[in-house]
């Protein structure tokens, strides 16, 4: 626990650490690291594709054609058919949306659940940050998963409930990393200039310290994408995800298992378009956490040079 303190702190606190403030630096860095470019290239298609998707979809979602049932892949049905006559791409382009949908809405609450609960604990200190700390390791002492489905059985599943669900195990990890970035900041001579300037704390706060350590959060933003599409298809596959006329790559990987042996592209290609837009978001999550990190400044610089 200590460790990652520290960890996080150094993020924050070396001053030579490459800065991602400006949209030139971005283009650069994406244009220089392979799994930056090769992640914003899927993710910019896999967003793509859910926002367009009643647009493009080949066939209607849930209207069952049983003389096409249970077809391969063929030039009609590019990813074949389910054992109803529904288009497998029709229903993974479907599920793509919901994914973007739960995953965008998770993140987004432990964003704002978390970031206030860290910064007001750590710029406050005493008792107050105590008491932060205590409930965000609280919470951390249960599995995410196991959190998020004792969540949803208890309240029933809806796109609001997979939302708390899935961010309440989140909250703690921007509680964290958003208390040692104030922690740093605070020290340094520029927040004792506005104090003696007479900002308040408050101002303080979110005018002059929280604008200095939103590169970590965007990292962080980019991975929890990741874990809450994976959280929201393992919920989905386990029978506690979003009811009709919602689709969902877990609940299609669930129905394909009794015909695997007949039909295993029921269940491999919403796998692979799971399996895609997670690699996607890692990767570029791993990039930029790699492109702020002091320990990796050095060979990144060459490799941006």
């Amino acid at each position: 626990m200590e460790a990652q303190d520290t960890d996080d702190t150094a993020v924050f606190a070396s001053p030579a650490a490459p800065r991602l403030s400006s949209t030139g630096t971005i283009l650069v860095f994406a244009g220089s690291d392979r799994r930056a470019r090769l992640g914003a290239v899927l993710l910019l298609l896999y967003v793509a594709i859910s926002l367009a998707g009643p647009t493009i979809s080949p066939y209607d979602l849930d209207a069952p054609n049983l003389d096409v049932r249970m077809q391969a892949p063929s030039a009609a049905h590019w990813l074949g058919t389910d054992r109803i006559g529904r288009d497998v791409l029709t229903r993974i382009i479907a599920g793509s949306r919901v994914s973007l949908q739960v995953a965008a809405g998770a993140v987004l609450m432990a964003l704002i659940l978390g970031a206030p609960l860290g910064a007001l604990g750590s710029y406050m200190g005493g008792a107050v940050d105590s008491l932060v700390q205590r409930a965000m390791e609280g919470i951390m002492a249960f599995p995410s998963l196991v959190l998020a489905m004792a969540l949803v059985a208890l309240a029933g599943p809806s796109v609001a409930m997979l939302w708390f669900a899935i961010a309440f195990s989140s909250i703690p990890r921007y509680a964290r990393l958003i208390r040692s970035g104030v922690l740093t900041q605070k020290a340094l001579d520029y927040v004792d200039a506005a104090r003696a300037m007479g900002q308040s704390p408050m101002r303080i706060l979110l005018r002059q310290i929280l604008p200095n350590i939103m590169a970590p959060i965007a990292v962080q933003v980019t991975l929890d994408f990741a874990r809450a599409i994976s959280v929201e298809a393992a919920l989905s596959y386990l029978g506690l995800g979003l009811s009709v006329p919602y689709v969902s790559w877990g609940t299609m990987i669930r129905d394909a298992q009794d015909f695997l042996e007949v039909a295993p592209w029921l269940a491999i290609f919403p796998g692979l378009a799971l399996a895609g837009v997670i690699l996607a978001f890692t990767l570029v999550g791993d990039a930029l956490r790699d492109r702020m990190d002091p320990r990796m400044r050095g060979t990144l610089s060459r490799r941006l040079a």
